[in-house]
């Protein structure tokens, strides 16, 4: 990947911000592991940018970058006293118990994990109903706080996992479980439908640095798009 690649995934951009559609599969901020991230990359294309929050590495979405310390301190701000909407898509696992309800549990962090504990931060998420299929759900996700793998601890809380989330007790999806007549190539291996935790940043609302409402909403990637076509198709 390189500055090119960057350019690819901004949505739109103005004097103060940046807004992407991250790809799956790559970090947000530096990390050891990887020879790149969403803020190297950034830095490149605009030296001053700074990220005003991260995605985990598998979900894909909408992410935003400040090209100033005004703008920056603008966001930073707001997300503290959560005034910032965050949306996600997510496929889980199962049918929820309500087309819309909210998961208020206490999270806390665990070595590399999150779980849910009476002596966590409080946190909240609401939850509604997009499509309903036999055996997964896609459902939108609204972040009222923002904790790290909230989304993901608290849809498995209630036994329904993301969709391909391993740590937190998620599947995959094969085309074989969801289509009938489905016949595999001899000598063959079937592969997932998703190689990665089925989540999405499909939209954020907040401020500009002069008051004014802003909202940007991004695209599935091809990934997420095609296991929602094949559930539509086969799933129901």
């Amino acid at each position: 990947m390189n500055k090119h690649h960057f350019q690819q995934w901004i949505l739109e951009e103005n004097e103060d911000y940046i807004i992407l559609n991250k790809p799956p599969f790559l970090s947000s901020l530096q990390d050891r592991t990887d020879s790149e991230d969403v803020l190297s990359l950034a830095k490149v294309y605009f030296p001053g940018a700074q990220a005003c929050h991260r995605l985990d590495k598998e979900t894909s979405g909408i992410m935003v970058l400040s090209k100033s310390e005004e703008a920056y301190k603008n966001l930073a701000i707001q997300f503290e006293k959560r005034l910032v909407e965050k949306i996600y898509h997510a496929i889980i696992m199962g049918t929820p118990p309500a087309r819309k309800f909210e998961i208020n549990k206490k999270l806390q962090t665990s070595g590399k994990d999150v779980i849910v504990h009476p002596d966590g931060k409080p946190s909240l998420t609401s939850v509604e109903v997009i499509e309903a299929y036999k055996k997964h759900t896609l459902v939108l996700c609204d972040l009222k706080t923002g904790r790290r793998h909230q989304i993901r601890v608290h849809l498995s809380s209630i036994g329904h996992p993301v969709v391909h989330d391993y740590t937190y007790g998620g599947k995959p999806i094969f085309l074989s479980q969801i289509k009938a007549r489905f016949n595999l190539k001899k000598w063959t291996d079937e592969e997932p439908l998703s190689k990665r935790v089925a989540l999405h940043a499909v939209s954020i609302k907040f401020l500009g640095v002069d008051g004014k409402e802003l909202k940007f909403e991004a695209p599935y990637p091809k990934d997420f798009k095609a296991i929602v076509a094949q559930l539509q198709k086969h799933g129901r």
